[in-house]
């Protein structure tokens, strides 16, 4: 009962230094860049193919000119390794969440409102290919349908355009930036993968302020 009233008190404090909240629905394009897995005579390229991504946002003005948000989105990246003219695919999905910091150019009440945006989260990478006995390039690493979480840094901005006093249309660009999944992606005996990917996801979509 103690954690009902606390949250209660939570919810009636917060409105007075926020503004206005946001919903958000966005989807867009989702591309990334390649890790190397080397080994002794050569290297492949390991990463995600082009795909997609959509989700949903829940955000609030602290002030005139800076906010905040938690935003959640489905990746649908397929798994990829090549090397040589040879290329594997796998199919595998993703999960990113986070909160980000909002810093706009104008105020809350304007018709155009870029921003940037920054913060942090994690994101969980799940393959769910179907596995064979034999894959290409299984010297350098293997596809494998299992799952694993990774920390990521957001970082990103956008512009959002007043359709009416409670719509927004937006359009944003961010940046997962997030450790290779070396569970996923399993690299060989004899060989190593390391770094980091940009995740960049370019996305537009609707906001409703209440």
């Amino acid at each position: 009962m103690r954690s009902f009233y606390t949250l209660a008190v939570l919810l009636l404090t917060i409105p007075a230094y926020a503004q206005k909240y946001e919903f958000g629905l966005h989807g867009g394009g989702s591309f990334s860049t390649k890790s190397k897995v080397e080994r002794s005579g050569g290297s492949a390229d390991a990463g995600f193919a082009t795909g997609f991504g959509v989700g949903i946002t829940l955000g609030h003005n602290m002030y005139n000119k800076l906010g905040g948000e938690v935003r959640y989105t489905y990746l649908r990246n397929d798994l990829e390794l090549s090397s040589g003219g040879q290329k594997v695919m796998f199919g595998a999905e993703a999960h990113a969440i986070h909160y980000d910091f909002l810093v706009h150019s104008a105020g809350v009440d304007a018709k155009v409102r870029p921003y940037v945006a920054f913060g942090a989260g994690i994101k969980s990478v799940r393959g769910n290919g179907t596995e064979n006995a034999v894959q290409p390039l299984a010297n350098y690493a293997l596809l494998t349908k299992t799952a694993e979480y990774r920390p990521l840094v957001s970082f990103g901005g956008g512009v959002k355009f007043a359709i009416s006093r409670r719509t927004m249309f937006r359009i944003d660009v961010h940046d997962f930036f997030a450790g290779v999944p070396k569970s996923v992606i399993a690299p060989a005996s004899g060989a190593s993968l390391s770094g980091w990917i940009h995740n960049i996801v370019p996305t537009a979509g609707i906001s409703f302020t209440f």
